[in-house]
């Protein structure tokens, strides 16, 4: 697949507007697997933290598109446990800054 079917490119930045084609090209089965199940989420985050290091994005870059992505699945995604139901709760309340904070600490969480 080529770089401009990516939401992150190889400079770091994010196309928001790529969320919902990626999205779309995850079989309907495997998006209720992982958007149902907390640990599936993580470990889908997990592995696509893994591929933007691998093409070099760093922290904060990491940070800015989860952020963006958390953006996206607020507005689109219902929760479907209470761990999505508590991060929206939080993402909703949060300042601008108090939810960049969050997207490092979710960013940290897929990393362990």
């Amino acid at each position: 697949m080529s770089e401009h079917n990516h939401v992150v490119s190889k400079d770091g930045n994010v196309s928001i507007n790529r969320v919902n084609d990626a999205l779309e090209r995850i079989e309907p089965e495997q998006k209720e697997r992982i958007l149902n199940n907390f640990e599936d989420f993580k470990g889908y985050l997990s592995k696509r933290i893994q591929l933007a290091q691998k093409i070099g994005l760093d922290e904060e870059q990491l940070a800015v598109a989860a952020e963006k992505i958390a953006d996206y699945l607020a507005a689109h995604e219902e929760p479907r446990n209470s761990e999505e139901k508590l991060l929206l709760e939080l993402w909703k309340v949060g300042s601008k800054e108090e939810r960049h904070r969050l997207a490092h600490m979710l960013v940290k969480l897929a990393q362990q």
